[in-house]
């Protein structure tokens, strides 16, 4: 009988995720670079650290969740439009100012015109009261 002991360990083997930019190139996904980006966009705005830290944390479990191997950079950009738009109005101009590469200043204005109508509309659904029936 053999007195000797053996132990073994076994390691879940993460596979990193890349980001597949829109020129065709792929990079390995960064944590730290989301959160460079919400900062900027975030800088002078009532937008605590906690949260921009919550915000990466949600979109690093859905890159992560995700069924590929390879998200597209339009993906990730998506999701942080969509969770700082009922955030910090400014914040989400910024960011969308870099996400969607405006060309001009009338693409720009297009997209806070848009931004402003569909404000509008949701305060107007949240004012509407229900009269009584008869």
């Amino acid at each position: 009988m053999c007195e000797t002991r053996f132990t073994t360990y076994e390691y879940v083997e993460e596979r990193p995720v890349q980001v597949l930019k829109r020129d065709g190139s792929t990079e390995e996904f960064s944590r730290e670079k989301l959160l460079r980006s919400l900062k900027i966009a975030c800088a002078k705005r009532p937008v605590s650290g906690a949260r921009m830290e919550a915000i990466a944390d949600m979109v690093e479990e859905s890159v992560a969740r995700s069924a590929g191997v390879e998200v597209p950079s339009e993906t990730i950009g998506a999701l942080l439009m969509d969770a700082l738009r009922p955030l910090d109005r400014v914040a989400y101009v910024r960011y969308a100012s870099v996400y969607r590469n405006f060309q001009d200043i009338g693409e720009f204005q297009e997209f806070v015109d848009e931004l402003t109508l569909r404000q509008q509309r949701e305060l107007q659904a949240r004012n509407q009261v229900e009269l009584p029936l008869g």
